[in-house]
C-alpha cells in the first residue's frame, strides 16, 4: 500500500489556559501561599520585644526595681513569655529569688516574694585578705579556722567545713592595693538550717575563712 493512500493526521492543536483550567488555579493559589508564608517568615524574623536584663549582678533577697534593670530588644520567639518583657511591666516589691548575673536576661520565676527566700544575710569578717575575684554573685566555702594556742601541737584541732556553696552578697573591703585587701567584711546568704553553726562559729574562738568555689 503506497503513502498516498493513508488518511492525513492533523496536528493536536494547543489550547490556550483558561481561568476554568484546575491546573492553573492550583498553581495561583501555590504562589501566592508561598508569598504570604515567605512574609510571614520575615515579619516573625524583625519581631522583637523589649525584654529587662540585670543592670548588675542581682541576689537573692536583693528588692529589684527598674533601677537595677534595663532594657533590650530581643527576638525570643514563644519563648518571650517566660521572662520579663518591659511592656508588661515590672511587678511590684518583688526580690531576686537566686543569683542573676549582670547582662543576663531575667526570667519570670528569678523573682518573687520575699516570703520566699530562705536565706539570712551574716557578715563575715575577713583579716586573711579579700581576693579581687570575690563579688556579688561569688559562690564561696565557709571553714571555721580554730584558734591556735602557743606551742600548739599535733592534737590541736584542726580547720573544718561550716557550709559550702553560700552566695556573696556583697564585699566590703578596705582599701589595701589593686590585688589583694587585707581586711574587710564579706555578706554571704546563709540557709535557715545552716544559720545556727555559722552565728556559733563566729562567736567561738578562731575565725571563719572564706574558700572561693573555683569555676563559679
Amino acid at each position: 500500500m503506497s503513502n498516498d493512500a493513508l488518511p492525513a493526521r492533523t496536528a493536536p492543536r494547543l489550547r490556550r489556559p483558561t481561568w476554568r483550567d484546575p491546573r492553573l488555579v492550583v498553581g495561583v493559589v501555590l504562589v501566592a501561599v508561598s508569598v504570604a508564608l515567605g512574609s510571614w517568615v520575615v515579619s516573625a524574623a524583625d519581631r522583637t520585644v523589649g525584654v529587662y536584663v540585670a543592670a548588675g549582678t542581682l541576689t537573692p533577697g536583693e528588692p529589684v526595681d527598674e533601677g537595677r534593670l534595663r532594657v533590650v530588644d530581643v527576638n525570643l520567639g514563644v519563648e518571650a513569655d517566660g521572662y520579663l518583657r518591659a511592656d508588661a511591666g515590672l511587678p511590684a516589691d518583688q526580690v531576686a529569688l537566686r543569683v542573676v548575673p549582670e547582662g543576663e536576661l531575667v526570667a519570670a520565676t528569678a523573682l518573687g516574694d520575699a516570703a520566699a527566700v530562705d536565706v539570712r544575710s551574716v557578715a563575715v569578717p575577713v583579716s586573711a585578705g579579700i581576693s579581687d575575684r570575690l563579688h556579688a554573685g561569688s559562690v564561696v566555702d565557709l571553714w571555721f579556722v580554730p584558734e591556735q594556742s602557743p606551742g600548739s601541737g599535733a592534737d590541736d584541732p584542726e580547720p573544718a567545713p561550716l557550709v559550702a556553696g553560700v552566695v556573696v552578697e556583697d564585699v566590703d573591703a578596705a582599701d589595701g592595693g589593686l590585688v589583694v585587701s587585707q581586711q574587710g567584711t564579706l555578706h554571704v546568704l546563709v540557709g535557715d538550717g545552716d544559720l545556727p553553726a555559722v552565728l556559733a562559729a563566729l562567736g567561738a574562738d578562731g575565725s571563719v575563712a572564706v574558700v572561693p568555689v573555683v569555676g563559679t
